[in-house]
């Protein structure tokens, strides 16, 4: 059950090349969805029991290990409980949040942010939505979540105008994801946040693997492809679900959910 469904060659010779170098790789992972399964309370959330001791293991071995999520970076830490894993980056908020060895760094929000913050809840009255939206305040962002309604993705399709509307005003954009619409601030994305980190090492990797679930997530296949273009072994891991199947037709190796993802850590280890 926890096999991967699927590995491109392409993702084959770039497990290949992790298991050959594994010194010189960069492994990336989402947080929601990929090491965590999705509920329906975002603060409800936290990492399969097997996550943060697989990461444990294949921490010494590579040559970096970097989470990068939409949720703020000591968030995705203590939920995931990978506060003592030595050597472990955690970026937040797409990439404006870093959590390195214990130290984090917190830039301000844009003013954009709370402006949006004020006008949301009258936006949302104005729209219709129904009373289970849910608003989860990120501090850098703002994320509506329609997960709890009885017509999620109806609910869903009804905010996401308005919302677009209220973030251009703001100076922020729309993230969908998983039936939610996140309002954050422009100019960077997991993709970006995945190169900069790359670009920092100075040394180009051996190889570079990243896996995620939602939409989101497909910046990052994006610098993977990048990164493969200029000769760099890469593989992009698709934590498959139901919900999405955008990532499962760009992915190289496909798993059933974070329980596969933890399975494939454990083979690479």
């Amino acid at each position: 059950m926890n096999s991967p469904r699927s590995v491109t060659a392409a993702g084959a010779d770039g497990l290949d090349a992790i298991r050959d170098t594994p010194a010189g790789a960069v492994l990336g992972f989402d947080f929601d969805g990929t090491l965590a399964p999705i509920v329906d309370d975002p603060s409800a959330a936290r990492a399969h029991p097997g996550a943060a001791p697989a990461l444990a293991r294949l921490a010494p071995l590579v040559g970096s290990l970097v989470i990068v999520t939409g949720r703020p970076a000591a968030l995705a830490v203590e939920y995931g409980g990978f506060e003592d894993i030595d050597g472990l980056v955690v970026l937040g908020q797409y990439g404006r949040e870093r959590w390195d060895s214990g130290t984090l760094t917190v830039p301000e929000p844009p003013a954009g942010v709370a402006e949006a913050r004020a006008k949301l809840p009258g936006v949302l009255s104005a729209a219709g939505a129904p009373p289970e939206t849910y608003v989860e305040d990120k501090g850098q962002a703002l994320a509506v979540h329609t997960r709890r309604c009885a017509e999620p993705e109806v609910a869903l399709e009804r905010l996401r105008g308005i919302l677009a509307a209220l973030a251009e005003r703001t100076g922020l954009v729309v993230e969908p994801g998983r039936f939610v619409l996140e309002l954050r601030p422009p100019g960077m994305d997991k993709g970006m946040a995945l190169r900069s980190f790359i670009d920092d090492r100075g040394t180009p990797p051996s190889a570079v693997l990243f896996a995620g679930d939602d939409l989101g997530d497909l910046a990052a296949f994006d610098a993977v492809e990048v990164l493969r273009a200029d000769g760099v072994p890469g593989v992009k891991v698709c934590s498959g679900s139901a919900e999405v199947t955008a990532l499962t037709d760009r992915a190289d190796v496909v798993v059933d959910g974070p329980s596969g993802v933890v399975a494939l850590l454990g083979t690479l280890v």
